[in-house]
């Protein structure tokens, strides 16, 4: 599977990271870590930014992490006119790891909280579309 099926709009159909897409279309969110130093990235990348290896491998992303910011957008850019409002946000698993994804559309905005718990999962739209999307815990 190519990047093409990533997300709502896909701008670039080939990656070095494409497995990403992948393992995402098995259920599975995965980061890439340096074999060399032990870096680990989300979104996955192809070399290592620490010591410029490229050397990776993939891990799995951790389930759970705690909301650090999130915004609720009203607008959105073109070809997503369908979607607002819609709230997004970031993910702190620890150790420097973090992700952004939007949030479920079951959380309504005003039940959303910074340091609230949540999880990360793989979501398939309509379309056959591919993405993550962040749930409560």
């Amino acid at each position: 599977m190519g990047f093409d099926k990533f997300g709502r709009k896909s701008f670039t159909a080939v990656t070095k990271t494409a497995k990403f897409v992948d393992l995402l279309g098995e259920g599975k969110i995965e980061g890439t870590v340096c074999k060399k130093c032990g870096a680990k990235f989300f979104p996955p990348r192809a070399d290592c930014s620490a010591c410029l290896s490229n050397e990776m491998d993939w891990f799995a992303m951790p389930n759970k992490g705690k909301l650090e910011t999130f915004t609720t957008a009203y607008y959105a850019p073109f070809g997503f006119e369908a979607d607002p409002p819609y709230t997004m946000g970031v993910v702190d698993f620890g150790d420097g790891l973090k992700l952004f994804a939007r949030l479920t559309k079951g959380i309504k905005p005003e039940d959303v909280s910074v340091g609230m718990n949540v999880t990360i999962n793989p979501l398939k739209y309509d379309d056959g579309q591919i993405s993550f999307e962040i749930t409560k815990a």
